[in-house]
């Protein structure tokens, strides 16, 4: 069956690609962007070009974020899926990051996700059915060294999605959590570093890894061997067109061989929450979907 889905970050690497694979298979989209009339003018008419509504949304900002989830519910007829893809990466020493740094990565990563899923909740509350699906990283479930911000979001984005998870399972909305390992997408080019670097020669030889990092990463994205970025957007597929309370919470993607320690983590998360919701005698006020999938 069709649905109606907004995509936030829709301009570029997975929300770009998740955009046109849900396109291709006949569902009504939105993809959401800042710059639709200025930088990203090219990827919005690319879009419109395949089929896409393309709306105005900054997730940075309360006022945009209203708008423009008030306008894709217009321009939809409706809305069924809110895909939270918007984000940005970093890489650099942690100190290195200020708190103004610190700030400016909370606000997409995780503030602007809040802002998007409060401006669309009241409507798929009251349609009684909906899906958020949350664009994490498998640095939402381990520490990886010269992305420390970037991780702490994660992390955040993931309890988040949880807690969701738990509200919103007696009103037909189901929250659920996509964590990709390492793609060769514009993630890395487009990584912020740290604002003020005077405390890095300290470091010693360690002040290098974080650039030595990402030319390991790139020239690994470019080998025949790499992950394919569609296997996000086919992820994302399986869970909108999966019936409602049958999706996997956690859905793990990845190419180098992380998937298997990713998810008995998260089994054992699942585990441990199962239990102590039981403990507590509220397993029976929740629907709660399945642990992972790989």
């Amino acid at each position: 069956m069709s649905q109606k889905i907004l995509i936030t970050g829709s301009s570029t690497g997975f929300g770009k690609l998740i955009a046109q694979s849900l396109i291709a298979k006949g569902h009504t989209v939105v993809a959401s962007m800042r710059g639709v009339e200025g930088k990203n003018a090219p990827a919005a008419a690319e879009l419109k070009a395949a089929g896409a509504h393309v709306v105005e949304l900054d997730v940075t900002d309360d006022a945009s974020v209203n708008a423009g989830v008030a306008a894709a519910i217009q321009v939809a007829g409706g809305l069924d899926v809110v895909v939270n893809n918007a984000g940005i990466g970093v890489i650099g020493l942690q100190e290195d990051f200020t708190p103004d740094d610190w700030k400016k990565v909370f606000e997409v990563n995780l503030f602007g996700v809040q802002r998007v899923n409060r401006a669309a909740l009241p409507h798929l509350r009251a349609q009684g059915s909906g899906l958020l699906v949350h664009v994490s990283s498998l640095l939402g479930r381990f520490v990886l060294p010269f992305f420390g911000p970037y991780n702490a979001t994660k992390w955040a984005l993931e309890a988040m999605a949880e807690n969701y998870r738990v509200e919103l399972s007696g009103f037909g909305v189901d929250s659920v959590i996509v964590e990709p390992g390492g793609y060769g997408t514009d993630f890395m080019a487009n990584c912020f570093r740290p604002s003020d670097d005077t405390r890095r020669e300290s470091y010693g030889e360690m002040a290098g890894a974080p650039e030595a990092m990402v030319g390991g990463f790139e020239q690994s994205y470019a080998s025949k061997e790499a992950p394919d970025p569609q296997w996000i957007a086919d992820s994302v597929i399986d869970l909108v067109e999966m019936p409602a309370g049958e999706r996997p919470f956690r859905t793990v993607r990845d190419g180098i061989n992380m998937a298997e320690p990713i998810e008995k983590i998260n089994r054992v998360s699942e585990e441990a929450m199962t239990g102590i919701y039981t403990a507590f005698q509220m397993d029976g006020m929740l629907r709660l979907n399945t642990a992972a999938k790989v």
